[in-house]
């Protein structure tokens, strides 16, 4: 991990792609660039003042030379805007097989957690060639999660989950940032990845772990807070039935449906007014204040593994 590269290395599969297109970039820009630097310099020498030369003006229509400055710069913003958006959309699509990660940003730490139960602070432990796919919240205010060496930044929002993944190409320690200015220590607020054979990842997660998983812990804060007394499976229940919840269509009293996803599954944790589920009162108290971000993570956690499996919509959100 060099203090001063000249460029970040490439370490994750897309990062050689994104390279790719921001060289292109720089290429079209020089070209245009030397190309009316050159015109500018001829014709401010050819036609200075002083200088014999033909300056009668010319009123003359040339189609061809029009249609080449039209259709030459609308292929090429064309052709950058097809690639660039395929990159994008292959960026926001981790494979069905990711491992998933949780990410809190909070001032001014990465505070993460593996499904297993692993914890880490300002360090990210992944296995080479497995794809990893980055679930990230914020418990204050708005971070950046900037691995440079892999190409990808994501801005992690309070209140909200977003994501990002990558597959991980070369054994090493990677530096890790925030990008978005979130207080006074915020320069201070770094970290690093570090990637490991598949082997020494798995012994990793057997000696760095306390055996208790997120979905393990999530359901213990469940039963510690009587959930259960609100949602369980009987027709007195004075709240929805959440076995096999996640992933599903959830009618709303106001008549729209959604899908519950980590991100609904959260507010309705910290907010449960927000989206009041058909047929039941708004009597659930809110537990903004009573959870943390961890303790909310796990209980998500806990909710799309409920119904005996993972719930493979809410998965993907």
């Amino acid at each position: 991990m060099s203090s001063f590269p000249l460029l970040p290395d490439q370490a994750s599969a897309n990062a050689g792609s994104i390279d790719a297109l921001f060289f292109a970039l720089v290429g079209v820009s020089l070209f245009f660039i030397i190309l009316i630097t050159v015109l500018l310099f001829v014709f401010a020498v050819r036609y200075r003042r002083g200088n014999r030369v033909d300056r009668e003006i010319r009123r003359k229509d040339n189609l061809k030379l029009e249609l080449t400055w039209i259709i030459i710069p609308t292929l090429i913003s064309l052709g950058i805007f097809v690639w660039s958006s395929y990159l994008y959309f292959q960026g926001k699509t981790p494979p069905a097989d990711a491992m998933e990660i949780y990410v809190t940003g909070k001032q001014w730490m990465w505070k993460i957690q593996h499904q297993r139960g692993n914890r880490e602070i300002n360090e990210l432990h992944v296995p080479l060639g497995q794809p990893v796919k980055l679930v990230m919240t914020s418990q204050d205010v708005i971070h950046s999660f900037f691995i440079p060496a892999f190409r990808i930044k994501q801005d992690v929002l309070p209140g909200r989950y977003t994501t990002e993944w990558f597959t991980a190409t070369r054994v090493g320690e990677y530096h890790l940032f925030c990008a978005e200015y979130c207080g006074t220590s915020h320069s201070g607020m770094i970290g690093r990845v570090v990637v490991m054979e598949p082997m020494d990842f798995e012994r990793w997660l057997a000696t760095s772990g306390n055996n208790e998983t997120m979905a393990s812990a999530g359901e213990q804060l469940f039963r510690t807070y009587g959930c259960a007394a609100c949602h369980q499976e009987a027709s007195s229940s004075r709240g929805p039935v959440l076995a096999g919840l996640a992933g599903s269509a959830v009618k709303l009293q106001d008549g729209r449906t959604v899908i519950a996803d980590r991100g609904y599954l959260q507010e309705s944790i910290n907010d449960p007014g927000a989206k009041i589920v058909a047929g039941y009162s708004p009597i659930m108290p809110t537990y903004r204040t009573t959870l943390n971000q961890e303790q909310l993570n796990q209980i998500v956690e806990y909710l799309l593994t409920m119904d005996g499996g993972v719930a493979a919509t809410a998965r993907r959100n």
